[in-house]
């Protein structure tokens, strides 16, 4: 198979591990274990609090002393063995330690299959900007895949789907076995101290644009936390209203939910497009402005035939929102930086998404539905207009303060006329 057959079946894999409970185990926890909404959130929390230094750790240690294919195998050992464990756990801080466990491992392959798709990509002669998009959708369908799995298998609200996440984290790591050898790099230069410490993608931050960057990149990350701790929950009380009892939505939930990955498919599909024709700045403009979008058809959305309509409408917006900045800022760090410190750097915006972002949008999002909750029945419509108003707000400031002028053909083109 040719190298991006294989980095597709990475990707596949990759994904598929996450679909497989990240969209579901609220739900799971909610009406199965009988878990509050901060219970929910501080489990979710763990993902955050894992991706604050695991990604950075390890991409340190893919930098300088072992190499990416193998640091991923390890990490894909660990998760099995911890979603296995996980399965047997009912009660709130030892689900949420467990789960710590597997995100310590789980995260920094997020970032780890990134540098590994991109530095096989560059090896090939390949790319990145082109190449790595129709890689990674692929991860996409390993998600969608997954959901629609569990959804249609009826074990969303069963410890079944952390059994399949698990069987499915054993055969990526013997999977990774079998991808290219990604060496450490060897530096040229007499080695300083920031550079033995792996520490050298954090000077990152004396630019103030990518300081900027990163700092956005860490409240998209918690918006990106809310709609995957409660979307799930949201869609299956509407099983307390009879007339909806019985409806689509309530029985699969996870099917409607996986029309945001299918259409994740086709925006990724479009970003190099949209990375050259506009620029960072303009793409994450959109995904904000989506995001604002998604909650917003959220609030208004149910199992009605013109409420089904808003719903899929969310799902649709979601591609948007999830691509033009989560995977358009990866492709966007992998053009900043030199190739010495690509898995740190790569490792650093995972740190900001889905560290200190998912962290704080797990604990704050998690308050926010028990604050609007009256004996145990949720006001959806106001927890979703508070989210709708919170992206509406980072996109006004993200334009005021993100400071970046594309330079694309097109610009050129442009500016060269007027």
């Amino acid at each position: 198979m040719n190298i991006t057959t294989r980095l597709k079946m990475m990707s596949f894999m990759q994904y598929f591990i996450w679909g497989s409970w990240l969209v579901t185990l609220g739900s799971y926890m909610i009406n199965t274990l009988h878990f509050t909404g901060s219970d929910v959130g501080l489990v979710y929390s763990s993902k955050g609090l894992a991706a604050i230094v695991m990604p950075s750790l390890v991409g340190i240690i893919a930098d300088k002393w072992l190499r990416a294919d193998r640091a991923y195998m390890i990490c894909h050992l660990v998760c099995a063995v911890a979603l296995c464990y996980a399965a047997h756990v009912n009660e709130p801080g030892l689900m949420f330690w467990v789960m710590l466990v597997n995100a310590m491992a789980f995260m920094p392959t997020i970032a780890l299959s990134n540098t590994l798709s991109y530095s096989c990509l560059e090896q090939a002669g390949l790319d990145t900007v082109s190449h790595f998009p129709p890689v990674r959708v692929y991860g996409t369908v390993g998600f969608i895949v997954a959901m629609w799995a569990i959804s249609l298998m009826g074990v969303e609200l069963s410890n079944v789907q952390l059994y399949i996440a698990a069987g499915a984290s054993l055969a990526l790591a013997l999977y990774s076995l079998t991808l290219p050898k990604i060496p450490v790099v060897k530096s040229k230069s007499a080695p300083t101290l920031a550079s033995k410490l792996g520490l050298n993608a954090f000077v990152l931050f004396r630019q103030p644009r990518m300081a900027v960057f990163f700092l956005f990149a860490m409240l998209l990350g918690a918006v990106l936390q809310i709609t995957n701790t409660f979307g799930s929950p949201f869609l299956h009380d509407f099983a307390r209203n009879p007339e909806y009892a019985d409806s689509f939505i309530v029985k699969y939930p996870s099917i409607l939910l996986s029309v945001s990955q299918m259409s994740e498919v086709f925006f990724i599909l479009t970003i190099p497009f949209f990375l050259k024709r506009f620029g960072i700045k303009t793409v994450m403009l959109m995904s904000m402005v989506a995001w604002m979008l998604r909650f917003g058809l959220f609030a208004f959305g149910d199992p009605s035939a013109v409420g089904f309509v808003l719903l899929m409408l969310s799902m649709i917006v979601y591609g948007c929102a999830f691509d033009f900045f989560n995977i358009s800022g990866s492709v966007f760090v992998e053009q900043e930086v030199t190739p010495d410190i690509r898995a740190s750097a790569q490792g650093l915006f995972m740190t900001m998404v889905n560290g200190v972002g998912a962290y704080v949008g797990s604990i704050l999002s998690g308050m926010a539905v028990d604050y609007f909750s009256v004996d145990g029945v949720k006001d959806w419509q106001t927890i979703w207009l508070v989210f709708a108003a919170y992206a509406l707000i980072l996109a006004v400031v993200f334009f005021l303060c993100f400071n970046y002028r594309h330079a694309g053909k097109n610009n050129a083109l442009r500016t060269a006329t007027h």
